[in-house]
């Protein structure tokens, strides 16, 4: 975990600008034609459960879930999760994870998705989501498409499309 002093805070509209421009500077344009980015269009993030880190009053970290639908199943997609690159690696990013899964797990969400690194994500209790369970509006490298249980079992039994979802 990070010795800096950094403050974890639920992400509020005044943070919007500044996250927009934190994802401009750490994904470029390209992040517009990511699956994850085409599911994300889909529904609008809870804010209820999206955080943002600060070092004093400079942003240097932000996290978003945003209520999915695997199927019929309710589910929550993680991400984007960025942290600006001077700050990376000093345990920022999994101190905004741990935050957002614990903030679902208390309002009772029992299921997170997303596409991401597995040897980053697994700590955090994220697995590969087995080819063709789960399909996204668009190309993903399977060994990316990671879920997490947020309570044990919930995602026996799930498959289907993954669709956004209302808050």
């Amino acid at each position: 975990m990070t010795e800096l002093p950094v403050t974890v805070a639920s992400e509020s509209p005044a943070d919007a600008e500044a996250i927009e421009k934190l994802h401009r500077r750490t994904f470029g344009p390209g992040r517009f034609a990511r699956t994850a980015f085409r599911l994300r269009e889909q529904a609008q993030h809870d804010p209820a459960l999206s955080f943002v880190a600060y070092l004093g009053t400079m942003m240097v970290g932000s996290v978003r879930l945003t209520p999915i639908a695997i199927g019929d199943t309710p589910a929550l997609l993680l991400g984007p999760l960025t942290v600006e690159p001077p700050f990376q690696s000093v345990g920022i990013g999994a101190r905004l994870m741990d935050v957002s899964l614990s903030a679902a797990r208390d309002a009772g969400h029992t299921l997170v998705l997303l596409v991401g690194d597995a040897p980053y994500y697994e700590r955090f209790g994220f697995k590969p989501v087995a080819n063709g369970r789960v399909s996204l509006p668009g190309p993903v490298d399977p060994g990316r498409l990671l879920v997490a249980e947020l309570q044990p079992g919930a995602f026996e039994g799930v498959s289907g499309p993954a669709r956004g979802a209302p808050l």
